[in-house]
């Protein structure tokens, strides 16, 4: 199984199905037992944690609220600082990979309007990730299966926030080494461009009436613009059915209907925030009875029944089921109402609807889907409802009133019942190949114990370690952990790396403690490669790394992690 790992031809959830099956074949695991993994408590709270962060995500409020500070913060140094503790100590409250995946969007933004190089933050933002998930027994599921070790050998699992001085003590030693280590970078990395990108520079045009409790009542076009750094234009103002222009000094009212022009996830905060009623947002094909609605993305083709008609003359909503709700022609400013535009081969439009009945009119409209990239705009947000779910499992947990398998679960169906993440996204956010390998690497995990190869390798650490001090005990497991992780999955890594500390604390006649958490600090650290930790790979494409860029920045971060996590371990959790 390691061989495979390391050979990297496979992926490693068919590596750890490949395993259990061997295991099966020579008796090793008992049929039995071959799937009880995938009823383990970690698999449900991995799944939910991933659930939970993208209906944060969704939510859209760590985006605006960072979109607030980097108007303070203008230099790259402090903007990486900004990003890296945004995302290490939000990684302590949600899974790490769902929390690096809320901040990368406004990292790549933010790097934009600094005219600076994404990779810059991109990697640094992954490792910071990684040690704020140390944090928490929640932060990344490393924690999760040392915490159910330690109830094995003593009856006692860590608690929610026992992980947290050793976690925080590294997080920010480690902060002020990316401060100034991330120089170590290549300054030449950039991400290959895609088609979805290619397409971000091109604006929309959608429609938007200003309600009576709206922040946008009584402000000038200019002042509306400024708020919204510029990124939304107002064109054309329809006020009392008249159509004015949107010059900086004409005042917006209540009731007005604004042609707005700008990029969709612009437009869709600027929307968001003010309040604005979106065109088409009321009717019946938002909401969809009976099924998941949406919008969608596509291009007229030549060919399209559209073409050379406008969407009031079609009658989208009344005949078709669906609403037009933007539309974007390359080189050219709209300022007209959106029922009011004639289409022309290749326009893109966002259509809103239900998604059957979105698949079977672009079908028949002869559009072609833009599945390269996905907009928000038109999606129902509810922005504090995500955040409480959370605070409350959050609470839950913490308080020890319901076990974490059962509090995030049970957080996750909120957020899908209450429609803050509808059931389709839901399973999206969901990484199947993570739980896969959960699933079946945990029976593989026992069977080490069962059959005494943790005793054995466990005796085999202690007879090398047995003329070191405690600290060089201690430092042997970190730095074990922390070489092995980053040819497995660092969850693979402590089901295979956990059992084997334990055996060896108590072939020392040490409290396990601190091994165990050696263990936890070891296989969280990956720094190495952009394989052994999900945060890492996820990173990887959009930064542009090489695989050997990582151990430029990752090699001095993990011996630091080595030189102060050691004492810093023996400190909270003393050998005797």
């Amino acid at each position: 199984m390691m061989a495979l790992f390391l050979w990297g031809k496979l992926r490693y959830d068919l590596v750890a199905m490949l395993a259990l099956l061997a295991a099966l074949a020579l008796g090793v695991v008992k049929p039995a037992d071959a799937f009880k993994g995938f009823s383990d408590d970690i698999v449900i709270i991995v799944g939910s944690a991933l659930v939970l962060s993208g209906a944060v995500q969704r939510s859209g409020v760590i985006e605006r609220a960072m979109l607030f500070l980097q108007h303070h913060v203008t230099r790259v140094r402090s903007q990486l600082l900004l990003l890296a503790a945004s995302v290490g100590f939000a990684s302590a409250l949600v899974k790490n990979i769902g929390a690096l995946a809320m901040m990368m969007p406004v990292a790549i933004q933010m790097a934009k309007r600094s005219n600076t190089n994404a990779a810059v933050f991109l990697m640094p933002m992954s490792f910071a990730s990684l040690l704020g998930g140390l944090v928490t027994l929640i932060g990344t599921s490393p924690n999760i299966i040392v915490s159910r070790v330690r109830e094995e050998m003593i009856g006692t699992p860590f608690h929610m926030f026992d992980y947290a001085p050793v976690g925080l003590g590294l997080t920010l030693v480690g902060l002020v080494f990316l401060r100034f280590g991330y120089r170590l970078l290549p300054r030449d990395r950039r991400a290959p461009l895609t088609a979805g990108e290619a397409l971000e520079g091109q604006d929309f045009v959608t429609e938007a009436a200003i309600p009576a409790n709206s922040v946008a009542i009584g402000e000038t076009v200019a002042a509306f613009r400024k708020r919204h750094d510029g990124e939304v234009a107002v064109t054309a103002i329809l006020r009392d059915g008249e159509r004015r222009k949107g010059t900086h000094n004409a005042r917006l009212h209540e009731g007005d209907v604004l042609i707005l022009q700008g990029a969709p996830d612009d437009l869709d905060r600027a929307i968001a925030h003010d309040g604005l009623l979106l065109e088409g947002q009321h009717r019946d094909a938002a909401t969809a009875a009976g099924g998941e609605s949406g919008v969608i993305e596509a291009v007229i083709s030549a060919d399209s029944p559209l073409v050379g008609r406008t969407a009031g003359r079609l009658g989208l909503h009344e005949q078709f089921g669906v609403n037009l709700i933007a539309v974007s022609r390359q080189g050219t400013r709209l300022d007209k109402r959106l029922g009011e535009i004639r289409l022309r081969a290749g326009d893109v439009i966002v259509l809103q609807g239900a998604f059957d009945l979105l698949f079977e009119r672009l079908a028949e409209f002869r559009c072609l889907p833009l599945a390269e990239r996905t907009i928000r705009l038109g999606s129902a947000r509810k922005t504090v409802l995500p955040l409480a779910i959370l605070a409350l499992a959050m609470a839950a947990t913490a308080t020890g009133l319901v076990p974490v398998a059962i509090a995030f679960f049970g957080a996750a169906a909120l957020v899908m019942v209450t429609g803050a993440l509808p059931v389709r996204e839901a399973y999206a956010h969901i990484e199947w190949p993570i739980l896969i390998m959960l699933g079946a690497l945990i029976p593989v995990s026992d069977s080490l114990h069962q059959t005494g190869v943790t005793d054995i390798a466990g005796t085999w650490l202690g007879h090398v370690a047995a003329t070191l001090p405690p600290w060089g005990a201690v430092a042997l497991v970190l730095a074990a952990a922390m070489a092995v992780t980053p040819f497995l999955n660092n969850a693979a890594t402590v089901l295979v790396m956990a059992p084997i500390a334990a055996s060896f604390a108590t072939n020392l006649h040490y409290r396990p403690d601190a091994f165990l958490m050696a263990t936890a600090v070891g296989a969280g650290c990956d720094f190495l490669t952009p394989i052994g930790h999900q945060c890492n790979t996820l990173v990887m494409g959009a930064g542009g790394y090489r695989f050997g860029d990582y151990a430029r920045l990752g090699a001095p971060l993990s011996l630091l992690v080595l030189l102060v996590g050691t004492p810093l371990i023996l400190w909270v959790w003393p050998v005797r």
